[in-house]
Parts: structure tokens; C-alpha cells; sequence
């Protein structure tokens, strides 16, 4: 399965920008916003925040984008509904937006760890034609580690797992402070359902050191026989596929110690805005801008079928 091929080929053709709106002004917004600056298929005519002196409307409004201070309020005001809206608030914020933006007809992408919605890892899923308008990402460590988490129980009789992430804690803003509680019980529910195990357990570390750690991921199972050959035969080949639009994406190692598989996962930032450091938010950012590409190839499609008729 390619993950970019309709966004090549969309474009290699002519597509009109799906038009997009992001809501939240902190680090994840800010990436977005430049992330959807270098897309040729994604236009940003909306950057929506509550505090009108905030650093991510000032960084918006750099790259040409309309701000607003009023949020959901202003996205809900536009003339036209956007094709797109990512919401990068928090939890329960994003039920809220959810509520409002559900008949308006917008694929949502949902960077909060709500569970409102479909749940989509890309080289997972796919992000094909979906069913319904809210795609949720899960979470950073849940990118991270299900495409392993999911090819080690394909391969393996996998009994247990456990996923542990850390991230530095400048680059945990107080979204995601919030969302503890969120994080944890989404990205083990997650894991369970993309694995098919149920005994799961999910672990977030915020860590203070200086200079700050770089976002990793460790993903420990419990697999009677395994051997690491046959380890890195399983994930290896998934890690190469995540880099396809997550490209600071390694398996830095693999062991295994009797019934007790690790697979240590690092992902550094490839952005214009976040520290190499911030590999958590590079990657759930990264899924959700292949999410929206892909949708504005559809609409294309769409488009340039309806004026064939």
C-alpha cells in the first residue's frame, strides 16, 4: 500500500488547494501552519486562537494566514464552510468543536487525544476514503508505537505490551498537560485495537533534562520464542514506511531476553518551527497532513470528474 500515492499524483496534476482551517495557536499549531505552507494541495485561510497576543497567531499571520482571536466562533462564521479543519486544542475542547463542526460536511482531524472519532496511523489504516468527518490521530506515542505494536502481534502470539514514551517537557504544552488522563486510557485503547491484545498498558514521561531528550518510544511485549532476527524482520520493514512521511523515524534497537521483546523506537522533528528534540509532535503532525492531502486529492478527483460529465 503506497500512503503518498494519490498526493503525487494529485500533484502532478492540476488541484485546486483544499481549503483549511486550524484551531490552536501552541507548538502543534504552529507546525501545522508550516507544514500546510509547504503543501501544494492544502491552503490555510483560517488560523484560529483565543489569545490575541499569542506567538502562534503572530507566526501565522508571518505566513500570510488570516487570524483570529474569537476561535470555533470564527471558523463556524466563515462564508463558506473549510474542506479541512484541524483542531489542536485539547480533549475536551475538541468534543465541543466536534459538535459544531459535525454538519457543516468538514473532514475534522482531530490532534487531541478525545477518542471522538475514526482512529487513523497511517501505515495502519491507510488514509483512504474513510467512513465519517472526524479522524483522530490518538496521540504522539500512539503514532509512535502501534505500527510496531500492530506488526509485532501480526507476526508473533504477543500476551502482553507496553508502550512508554518521553518527551521533553518544553515541548509538552499545556494542552497536552491537560490530556494526561486522555493520553493514557486513548493510546492504550488504541493499541488494544490495532493489536488485538488486551492486556496493554500506556506510559507517558514528561522529562525535565537539559539538554532536553529527544521524543522516543519504547514498545516492551511479552512473546515466548521470539529471537531478535525475527524481531527486525517483523518491524524493520514498518519503520521504512512511517519514514515515508515521518522521516526522523528509527528503531534504534531490538532485544530480547527470554519471553521479553523491546523494540526502542527515537523520532527527531524534520520542521521549520519545533527543536529536532520534538519528534512527538513532528510525527502525529506529519500523519495529519498526509490525512488532509490525501482528502484534498479526493476532492479533486471529485471535481475534475463532476466537469467531465
Amino acid at each position: 500500500m503506497s500512503l503518498t500515492a494519490d498526493v503525487a499524483d494529485a500533484d502532478a496534476g492540476v488541484v485546486e488547494p483544499a481549503t483549511v482551517a486550524v484551531i490552536g495557536t501552541g507548538a502543534i499549531g504552529q507546525d501545522l501552519i508550516s507544514k500546510i505552507h509547504r503543501s501544494p494541495l492544502l491552503d490555510c485561510r483560517l488560523v484560529a486562537g483565543r489569545n490575541p497576543d499569542s506567538a502562534g497567531l503572530r507566526h501565522a499571520e508571518r505566513f500570510g494566514c488570516p487570524v483570529t482571536a474569537d476561535g470555533i466562533d470564527a471558523v463556524l462564521a466563515a462564508a463558506t464552510p473549510f474542506d479541512v479543519v484541524f483542531d489542536a486544542t485539547n480533549a475536551a475542547s475538541h468534543l465541543h468543536h466536534w459538535s459544531l463542526l459535525e454538519p457543516l460536511g468538514t473532514l475534522v482531524v482531530d490532534l487531541t487525544p478525545s477518542r471522538a472519532g475514526r482512529m487513523v496511523v497511517p501505515t495502519v489504516t491507510g488514509v483512504g476514503a474513510t467512513t465519517g468527518r472526524n479522524i483522530n490521530l490518538i496521540s504522539c506515542g500512539g503514532q509512535a508505537s502501534i505500527p510496531v505494536a500492530h506488526a509485532l502481534a501480526a507476526r508473533f502470539p504477543v500476551s502482553y505490551l507496553e508502550v512508554v514514551s518521553t518527551v521533553a517537557s518544553d515541548v509538552a504544552g499545556r494542552g497536552t498537560r491537560l490530556n494526561l488522563d486522555e493520553y493514557v486510557a486513548t493510546t492504550a485503547h488504541a493499541i488494544t485495537t490495532f493489536s488485538g491484545v488486551p492486556d496493554v498498558k500506556a506510559i507517558l514521561n514528561i522529562s525535565p533534562a537539559v539538554p532536553p531528550a529527544t521524543f522516543r518510544t519504547a514498545v516492551h511485549a511479552r512473546i515466548p520464542g521470539a529471537d531478535v532476527a525475527a524481531v527486525r524482520a517483523a518491524v524493520d520493514p514498518v519503520a521504512e514506511r512511517v519514514r515515508s512521511f515521518a522521516p526522523g523515524y528509527v528503531v534504534t534497537a531490538c532485544t530480547v531476553a527470554d519471553d521479553r521483546v523491546t523494540v526502542a523506537l527515537q523520532v527527531t522533528a524534520h520542521s521549520d518551527v519545533l527543536p529536532r528534540y520534538a519528534g512527538n509532535l513532528d510525527i502525529i503532525n506529519s500523519a495529519a497532513i498526509l490525512v488532509a492531502e490525501q482528502h484534498a486529492a479526493r476532492l479533486g478527483r471529485t471535481a475534475r470528474t463532476e466537469a467531465a460529465r
